[in-house]
């Protein structure tokens, strides 16, 4: 699958880069060393500049193979790195997908989050044909839980295995 980018209004969606002209790896470094970040988005070690390489180039060949839709959250002007946004563990045959979502800190609190989800809903709903996409977050994660309501998710209930809970909407759902 190609990447693709998305206007979504006050933001712009595009892939990850570090080439001679956007460089996002410090952003990155940065975001991913963040206290609030590091126990919200686990399992991904990006600490150093040839971590966030590594961190980029797997998300451009998720996006190659099908399994991932990855967007950097850019500032309009100035393409600074704010977030990252995705449509994860993506099921063609049974259409479900399931949303990823984290802003670098000196973006938060300003809606980065809400519009990066809401773009990234219209994508899978409407150019992916998706059914369902659910929205995981830890229970204390206060933030991802407002995101979802204000995105239009139902509540869903604790997922057993994880202790996440998990929010569902549809592709009819209104938003």
């Amino acid at each position: 699958m190609e990447p693709v980018e998305i206007n979504a209004g006050t933001y712009y969606l595009r892939q990850l880069r570090a080439d001679d002209r956007l460089d996002d790896r410090p952003a990155l470094v940065e975001a991913f060393t963040d206290p609030t970040h590091v126990r919200f988005v686990p399992g991904y070690l990006v600490d150093t500049p040839a971590a966030a390489s590594g961190y980029i180039a797997r998300r451009a060949g998720e996006w190659a193979r099908g399994e991932r839709c990855s967007w950097a959250v850019a500032h309009p002007v100035t393409g600074a790195l704010l977030g990252e946004v995705g449509l994860k563990k993506l099921d063609f045959d049974a259409g479900t997908a399931e949303t990823a979502v984290w802003v670098h800190p000196a973006a938060r609190g300003q809606g980065v989050a809400t519009t990066a989800v809401g773009a990234a809903l219209r994508f899978g709903f409407d150019a992916l044909g998706l059914r369902t996409i659910d929205y995981l977050h830890e229970p204390d994660n206060h933030a991802s839980a407002g995101v979802a309501k204000r995105c239009g998710f139902t509540f869903a209930g604790p997922v057993p295995e994880t202790g996440d809970v998990r929010w569902t909407r549809g592709a009819d759902d209104p938003a």
